[in-house]
């Protein structure tokens, strides 16, 4: 790839630092941003970091002065609302600016979960069956849902607010866990049925035409028997807890038709939420039946070094850096639709 003049958007708090002596660079908040910015920069080219929080205002200028070619978008929300991620999105196709990731419509699709699983549901991807409590209302469940249930934000992801109690085996727990949702967080609540069996994660690159990685799998392999098996927000950002537990993901081990089913399936499930740029999809094998269930897609996924999709595009033959380059060729490729 040519050398490129990059925009990368970040938060304002997670602009990585210019030395790092001393810092363990691994467990920094800002790793994702540290490890696409030095990568970029490692292989030749140049890099505008801009830190967003409330504000739009610092785009215009740094693009009248840097001129870039493209930007590079690791914003995950904006004024704390991860929903509003696609308005920064719709700003800079606004401004004619190519972008990495994925579109506004996209990510409207995607965010909310609940109307994510009803158009997968319509293209015959099955999805977990679930009802929304919206804030301030006590949960009533239709007939079809039975416990064990699981209670998450409709919005938010990163497994915010996931931990044990999120797994609810009766009426007084979903009350807790529902309120625990809309007074912590601040959103309307899933209630979903809860899955047992393997988690499992599929990145997904490309714009129209689509290449998936290899199936993910999180192990939970030292974990307590009664313990629910779930990417808690814990278990994804802890790294001692993950050491204490041999929670760890790698390759799933599953055999050739499984694994082209699942594979077939997170491009559906890529299609059917008009996603683009890079995705991971997170699904669940019953262990009992065998059925694969979706429970999100989510666009624009953690980048670093070391996580899910990176790990799985390199055992697709594509380093970090490719992976890097492919994300910005797909950017630069990207159309919005005009008409």
């Amino acid at each position: 790839m040519h050398k490129l003049r990059i925009l990368a958007l970040v938060h304002d708090h997670l602009i990585p630092p210019v030395d790092v002596t001393g810092i363990d660079v691994r467990e920094a908040e800002w790793k994702m941003e540290f490890d696409v910015v030095e990568t970029l920069r490692e292989g030749g080219h140049e890099v505008h970091v801009v830190g967003l929080n409330d504000e739009l205002a610092g785009i215009r200028p740094a693009v009248g002065d840097f001129k870039p070619h493209i930007v590079f978008n690791l914003m995950e929300a904006f004024a704390g609302v991860p929903t509003f991620d696609q308005n920064v999105v719709s700003y800079l196709e606004l401004l004619r600016l190519p972008y990495t990731g994925c579109n506004p419509r996209g990510l409207i699709l995607a965010r909310d979960k609940a109307l994510s699983k009803k158009l997968l549901a319509y293209h015959r991807i099955p999805v977990p069956d679930f009802t929304v409590v919206p804030r301030d209302r006590k949960p009533r469940l239709p007939k079809r849902l039975h416990y064990p249930l699981i209670v998450k934000s409709l919005f938010f992801e990163a497994s915010a607010g996931i931990s044990q109690a999120s797994v609810v085996e009766n009426h007084e727990q979903l009350v807790r866990r529902v309120q625990f949702v809309h007074e912590s967080i601040g959103t309307a609540a899933i209630v979903e049925q809860f899955i047992p069996g393997r988690e499992l994660y599929v990145g997904v690159v490309g714009n129209q035409r689509l290449d998936v990685f290899p199936v993910w799998e999180m192990s939970f392999a030292d974990v307590p028997g009664n313990t629910w098996r779930i990417a808690t927000e814990r278990v994804k950002w802890s790294s001692k807890y993950q050491k204490r537990h041999g929670i760890m993901t790698g390759a799933a081990k599953l055999d050739p038709a499984m694994t082209e089913r699942i594979q077939r399936i997170a491009k559906r499930s890529c299609r059917a939420l008009d996603l683009n740029g890079y995705t991971r999809v997170d699904l669940r094998l019953d262990d009992v039946t065998g059925r694969v269930f979706v429970l999100e897609a989510n666009p624009n996924p953690n980048l670093a070094y070391g996580e899910d999709l990176a790990e799985s595009a390199e055992a697709n033959g594509l380093s970090y850096e490719r992976l890097l380059d492919r994300i910005l060729t797909l950017g630069l490729r990207w159309e919005p639709a005009r008409t």
